[in-house]
């Protein structure tokens, strides 16, 4: 399921622990590190993908976890061409998800990869919430710092804690402007 402009729908989860230490999930096979992330069915909203993939990916349920937020709008990556399929080069061009926050609510013990027949980490690790994004895919950074910097409003109380603490380089534009912020502020 393709949008007119060749993006799929789609949800990315970042999941905290009481420490605000983010999940981070190692693609099964690889060397990557990433958050549990998937495809939004047909006749699906952005929430019920999001506990779906959130089972599917690290057998996490409902009950153990609370949602702290979202991301207002879909954020976008294209994915380069050689890592897309020759026979969908000329209609698809990447993603477009909505991010959501999660608390864990549950215990550590309650992450089991292998929840389903074709798990996708084949290893996790609590990290700072301001991850280092090196061990992201390159053409995913931007979307992560968007999505963490939107979200961390929801994960600190103090406004300095919101700052990334990623390089200059990193620190393009975000889906969050500052008008947004000084509302957010001003609610507090």
């Amino acid at each position: 399921m393709l949008d007119r402009e060749g993006f799929r729908p789609n949800v990315g989860i970042v999941l905290t622990n009481s420490h605000n230490q983010v999940f981070w999930g190692k693609r099964i096979r690889e060397h990557s590190w990433q958050f549990p992330q998937g495809g939004i069915k047909k006749g699906e909203s952005p929430e019920q993908a999001m506990y779906r993939e959130l089972h599917e990916e690290i057998g996490l349920k409902p009950e153990h976890v609370r949602i702290l937020g979202r991301t207002r709008d879909w954020l976008r990556y294209e994915v380069p061409k050689q890592w897309i399929r020759r026979e969908w080069r000329s209609t698809y061009k990447g993603q477009k998800q909505i991010w959501f926050l999660l608390r864990l609510v549950g215990k550590d013990a309650d992450v089991d990869l292998r929840a389903t027949e074709q798990p996708e980490f084949d290893a996790w690790r609590w990290n700072d919430f301001w991850i280092p994004l090196e061990a992201v895919i390159e053409f995913k950074r931007q979307v992560y710092v968007s999505a963490l910097t939107e979200l961390s409003r929801h994960v600190f109380i103090d406004p300095a804690e919101r700052i990334p603490r990623w390089a200059p380089e990193l620190m393009v534009t975000t889906s969050l402007n500052l008008e947004d912020e000084q509302q957010v502020q001003q609610q507090q």
